[in-house]
């Protein structure tokens, strides 16, 4: 009988672990990223068409650092190949700003990249380390030349999404 449990124990145990592993390799969801697919909330048709540019929430961030409830249209030039769990957006004078999603709570197919998008959430300006730097650079497989070229803190515009919607 002490056999029997420690052989079902064991048994359960590794049922366990693989599927932690399991977990851990998932890679970003599947999906086309076509028009009207959104990840998040749902951005509404109403918040799609008082959707500002990119450039134009870079002057509302220099009056006040932070700017809550905004959606912004932009073009995404990149995807984290891990998980999905950030992206980058290009605005119109081709500088681009990091998007992370709310709570961690969902992430985005590689397809994205190259599509336009409303994005919904709340923006603001901030100093990002060396090490946050270096990190997000690794998980956009930049080369080991990118990575070491990165030697001071640097401000940028972060966007917190709560939705996004791919648009045309």
């Amino acid at each position: 009988m002490k056999k029997l449990v420690l052989i079902f124990t064991i048994a359960i145990s590794s049922m366990g672990f693989s599927q932690e592993t399991a977990a851990k390799k998932a890679g970003p969801p599947e999906g086309n990223a076509l028009v009207g697919d959104f990840y998040g909330g749902n951005v509404s048709a109403k918040t799609e068409k008082k959707a500002i540019t990119a450039t134009q929430l870079e002057k509302k961030l220099k009056k006040a650092k932070k700017v809550e409830n905004v959606a912004v249209k932009g073009k995404v030039t990149d995807v984290c190949d891990k998980k999905g769990c950030w992206l980058t957006v290009e605005t119109e004078n081709n500088e681009k700003f990091f998007v992370k999603m709310k709570d961690y709570g969902f992430f985005v197919p590689v397809a994205l990249k190259g599509k336009n998008v409303v994005l919904e959430g709340n923006a603001e300006t901030k100093v990002i380390s060396v090490d946050e730097q270096k990190h997000y650079a690794e998980d956009a497989k930049k080369s080991q030349a990118e990575i070491d070229a990165i030697t001071k803190p640097q401000e940028e515009i972060r966007f917190v999404a709560s939705g996004i919607k791919v648009v045309n």
